[in-house]
């Protein structure tokens, strides 16, 4: 549910931009709906992990259950674009709560030998959650209405807390201080960086208001993000990122690898679902049914290939699947022109369903492989951390590149009179430029794969059968 909601915005946003926004050429309004959520969700993960360790990871994850599932019916009942994004900050929120609790629970009940096949399954989990997004989000669009992508949790957020009530298991719990500082810092950095990124192209990379100026507010963010680092590295009695993990390289790597492919799954569906609905003039079911063969594959494959990261180096599986995910996304942005036939879109969707079997679980598993048992909060936070801050500077970098490269495909596109949120298919003579727009945008989380490829070659293998978890 939580990953879902990650990904189903991105297929309802031309259709929130009808209803919410819809007198404006900038596509960057409506992405607040995405990166608001994404925010929300990634500065408090550091601290609620630790919270997960000091009162119980069960506990904290009926507590953010609650606050998702009650602010997904406050998005859905949400009459103005301001108020959907305020409701999709504390459902954000409340993400943060649920999620480091997941990957703690798993650490701290599989030995390290025998956790590979589980993450294999929490893997699975995550990749066709992110995936089957869009297509749920489609066919909710266009048969209910896009609130319904939100009135969809209410449901299934009860369900999910009766059977975690019931059935996941009260663990042993771990004294924390908490590093309060270190949230005001995390919180603020990440908000300048990722508002300058999204709103550099609205205010042309200038002047925002008096003395304040996009690079200012950026370049502010990175500097009180580099004073972030400075005081954990200089804290004695507990700080928020324990640095000390990143000594195993394993957990450096993945926590890279997990960023670049945060970054890369949301940056690529945005521009996507944008240029079949408005370029090709898709229903959004019908752009959503495009996604089939990469969630089947996805979730079909990915069990068998945590099973195999017991017995094999991790890069065997992980490298093919991260070349996988850049090669589909480069395919789809050769074809995104007025011309293609719809269906060859099935093709990269199936390669990259290949990717993501071999993407979400070793890395998840390679970051969790040898954290000490009392830190698997602690680590099971950065890795999130690090996956959703990849997610939210995905986000807000894509909506800056798509916003740049329209108006240098499409000259005059700020003055036109009418707004792309009146729906339906553009012009033929627009619908061009848009596509090219659209296309040139794919470039960019393709090209942050490299990162992630990288990063695996750095990794270990660790030694069969050792319960340790140690690597060699």
């Amino acid at each position: 549910m939580i990953l879902v909601d990650t990904t189903i915005v991105s297929v309802a946003n031309p259709a929130i931009k009808a209803a919410l926004d819809p007198d404006t050429n900038n596509l960057d309004n409506v992405v607040w709906v995405t990166s608001a959520y994404l925010l929300a969700y990634a500065v408090p993960l550091l601290i609620t992990g630790r919270l997960g360790d000091r009162f119980g990871p069960k506990n904290i994850y009926l507590i953010g259950l609650v606050v998702f599932t009650a602010s997904s019916l406050w998005c859905g009942l949400s009459t103005t674009l301001e108020g959907l994004i305020a409701a999709r900050a504390v459902q954000g929120l409340g993400a943060a709560f649920m999620t480091p609790q997941t990957m703690a629970v798993i650490t701290r009940t599989f030995p390290p030998e025998r956790r590979g096949a589980a993450m294999g399954l929490w893997g699975a989990t995550a990749g066709v959650a992110t995936l089957v997004g869009p297509l749920l989000g489609g066919v909710l669009v266009d048969g209910l209405g896009w609130e319904w992508i939100f009135f969809i949790n209410v449901p299934v957020g009860i369900v999910g807390f009766v059977m975690a009530w019931m059935l996941v298991p009260r663990l042993e719990t771990h004294p924390h201080r908490f590093d309060l500082v270190g949230v005001v810092l995390s919180a603020v950095s990440l908000f300048l960086i990722v508002f300058g990124l999204q709103e550099g192209e609205k205010y042309d990379w200038g002047t925002i208001v008096g003395p304040i100026s996009v690079w200012g507010l950026i370049g502010a963010g990175l500097a009180l993000l580099t004073v972030f680092v400075l005081q954990q590295w200089k804290t004695r009695s507990e700080p928020l990122v324990p640095l000390g993990l990143f000594r195993d390289r394993n957990f450096s790597a993945s926590n890279l690898g997990i960023a670049a492919v945060g970054f890369t799954v949301t940056g690529m569906s945005l521009p996507f679902m944008f240029y079949l609905q408005l370029a090709r003039g898709l229903t959004p079911t019908e752009s959503a049914l495009l996604m089939i063969p990469m969630a089947v594959l996805s979730g079909v494959l990915a069990p068998f290939a945590g099973g195999l990261l017991d017995r094999v180096d991790p890069r065997f599986i992980l490298i093919p699947g991260l070349f996988c995910v850049a090669g589909g996304v480069l395919w789809n942005a050769a074809l995104m022109d007025t011309s293609t036939p719809t269906w060859m879109f099935l093709l990269p969707s199936a390669l990259l369903g290949v990717g993501n079997a071999g993407m979400w679980g070793p890395l998840a598993t390679e970051a969790t492989r040898n954290l000490p048992r009392r830190q698997a909060g602690a680590g099971a936070g950065i890795y999130n951390t690090t996956r959703t801050i990849g997610s939210v500077v995905g986000s807000s970098a894509i909506a800056a590149f798509m916003q740049g490269r329209l108006e240098a495909n499409l000259p005059g596109l700020e003055s036109a009179p009418a707004g792309f949120g009146e729906g339906g298919a553009l012009p033929d003579a627009v619908a061009e430029g848009f596509s090219a727009g659209m296309a040139q945008a794919m470039l960019l989380p393709a090209s942050v794969m490299a990162v992630a490829l990288v990063a695996a070659l750095f990794l270990r293998r660790h030694r069969n059968g050792d319960g340790n978890g140690s690597a060699r």
